[in-house]
């Protein structure tokens, strides 16, 4: 019988860590910037339940166009993408989620949450998709909110 040895001194234990580590974290950071608001990250359906949901949830602050209103921000057009420009979907998820509704903060499920996110992002005009948009924030916040890359 044949003994193999494996070297398990400290130094090479941190090495093969360290370049595990490196590895993830590369792998990890080549999915994030692989993502955003333009590569169809909710469907179709699920903007539709999101109007619904915004109609009775939303509206009456941030207006039925999704323009804004006296003491509410606006949800759709060049002040909302200046706000937003360069975070995540994850972060206005995060927003949604524990501030709104104003008058019941965190009433609503992450699925409804989601789907009024869906909704706020096709009336953006950004791209539908053929997956529905994620419920979890860790997930969401790979989704960059980016100007059109074909506008560059």
């Amino acid at each position: 019988m044949e003994l193999i040895r494996v070297n398990t001194s400290p130094t090479a234990c941190r090495s093969k860590t360290s370049f595990s580590l490196i590895l993830l974290a590369a792998g990890l950071l080549a999915q994030s910037a692989s993502r955003s608001v333009w590569d169809g990250v909710y469907t179709t359906e699920q903007a539709g339940r999101g109007s619904a949901q915004y109609a009775s949830q939303c509206a009456s602050c941030h207006g039925t166009a999704l323009t804004g209103g006296e003491s509410a921000p606006p949800l759709a057009g060049a002040d909302f993408f200046s706000n937003w420009n360069g975070l995540t979907v994850g972060d206005l998820f995060d927003r949604i989620r524990v501030s709104m509704p104003a008058d019941r903060p965190g009433k609503l499920t992450r699925e409804q949450d989601a789907d009024i996110l869906a909704y706020m992002l096709s009336m953006n005009q950004f791209p539908a998709g053929k997956t529905e948009l994620e419920r979890q924030t860790e997930t969401l916040k790979q989704i960059r909110i980016e100007p059109d890359p074909g506008k560059k």
